[in-house]
């Protein structure tokens, strides 16, 4: 049976967030749509890739005509939301196409920060929430299965994950290359938002030992020490930690200056001008610029920042060249693999003809050949077999290296007219009919 592998999907660049989020699944929702896509017509197979910036439905259909029909009546039946509101913001991949989206999703090429890692584990839970539903089988068990090492060898063999992609992650990397190691540094982090405590990740991810929080909500700073085992210190005693600190990275929504001229030069007066690195990842800023001017003070922005993430950006991009090859490479890996099956019920039929032929040969010879011991019935059954082996292996192999052809079509079918094969495909088919039937 032929079957047609297709992704039909919305992504943060086709589609705004208030479309994004109609098209969501949560957990509850994944299991019921999962189940649900069973009873679509010539759906097979059904994999949901569904994070903030992507929906993603992948099909194994069956037949080669009109594929995008069955993911889309899926897709819009389960979600209750009418095709019309949704047509310019779908893409659709199918065959090699569909194979390639997938492996640049798995290995970040397709994110909205190049090279991300994340997103290979929500490809895996996909797929793992699939096989518990039973709607992943022989193809998607392949597909999924060398998705999940592309995307490992493609972060293994390029540097794509070796520059920092976001402010946050600069300014750790930075203050990182400042010390060297950052480990057993004093770091105080000023602010408690979604910029704070990414910045806070990166650092636990670093092993940093000593993280103070400083911020005007003593709530949400404790929410985030328990999160990143750090210390949380009350606003009022900013300047005094100052005193204390080697790295401060601020990150507040403050309309005004956190830390100002005047108060710095105050505490660098009392630390003894001992060096201190102010790294400012705020807009508006947190830090006044003059600051830079005190001795022993080191000030970042965050356009110094994010002119080191455009440069990482650009060394990411080369990296993706790199990765697109190794995508290319193990997706003609996967459709050889896809195209051999399609011969596998022919190789089956060609060997069950020369069977057939051969045993109805062999017991027309033994019935003329009488009084023959075991052992001579033994040495005229191997030759038999010899015989039909090596007559068929050339015809088995051309039939293998056709499958890996392009447009390799008419001149497999050229092969089953040869050997007049159409009758036990069709046989083949009516067998598989009746198991699923008493099934």
């Amino acid at each position: 049976m032929d079957v047609d592998i297709i992704v039909l999907g919305i992504n943060h660049k086709t589609a705004p967030v208030e479309v994004r989020e109609k098209l969501a699944f949560t957990e509850k929702e994944l299991e019921r749509a999962l189940n649900f896509s069973q009873d679509i017509d010539r759906l097979l197979e059904t994999v949901i890739i569904s994070t903030c910036n992507r929906t993603e439905v992948y099909g194994v259909v069956e037949g080669l005509s009109d594929s995008k029909r069955s993911v889309i009546d899926f897709l819009t039946q389960f979600k209750d939301i009418e095709e019309e509101k949704l047509k310019n913001c779908f893409y659709l991949y199918r065959g090699y196409e569909a194979m390639v989206h997938l492996f640049e999703v798995a290995t970040g090429l397709d994110s909205m920060v190049l090279g991300e890692t994340e997103i290979l584990g929500q490809v895996k839970e996909s797929y793992q929430k699939s096989m518990e539903t039973d709607r992943a089988n022989t193809v998607f068990h392949a597909l999924f299965r060398q998705a999940l090492t592309v995307g490992k060898r493609v972060h293994r063999e390029t540097e794509i994950n070796d520059h920092a992609a976001s402010v946050s992650y600069v300014a750790v990397i930075l203050a990182n290359k400042i010390f060297q190691t950052i480990s057993d540094q004093k770091i105080m982090v000023i602010g408690a938002g979604e910029m704070a405590q990414l910045t806070l990740k990166h650092l636990c991810d670093k092993r940093v030992k000593d993280l103070i929080i400083v911020n005007r909500s003593l709530e949400q700073a404790n929410k985030l020490a328990g999160l990143f085992n750090g210390r949380v210190v009350g606003y009022n005693y900013l300047f005094d930690m100052l005193l204390e600190a080697d790295i401060v990275i601020s990150s507040t929504s403050a309309p005004h200056f956190v830390v100002d001229r005047e108060r710095m030069e105050n505490v660098m007066a009392r630390r003894g001008n001992k060096k201190i690195f102010l790294i400012d990842i705020a807009v508006p800023r947190d830090i006044d610029p003059q600051v830079k001017d005190i001795d022993g003070v080191y000030l970042y922005n965050i356009d110094d920042l994010q002119a080191v993430l455009e440069s990482n950006m650009k060394e990411r991009e080369l990296a993706a060249k790199k990765a697109k090859k190794i995508i290319h490479e193990e997706a003609q890996e996967f459709q050889n693999w896809l195209n051999a099956r399609r011969v596998v019920p022919l190789i089956k039929a060609l060997r069950d003809r020369g069977e057939d032929i051969r045993l109805d040969h062999l017991e027309r010879t033994m019935d003329k050949l009488k009084g023959l011991s075991e052992k001579e019935k033994k040495v005229i059954e191997n030759l038999s077999k010899n015989i039909i082996n090596d007559f068929l292996r050339e015809p088995v192999l051309r039939l293998k290296e056709m499958a890996a052809e392009e447009n390799s079509e008419e001149s497999i079918d050229n092969l089953c007219n040869l050997f007049d094969l159409d009758i036990d495909i069709e046989k083949e088919k009516r067998l598989k009919a009746k198991k699923s039937d008493r099934g």
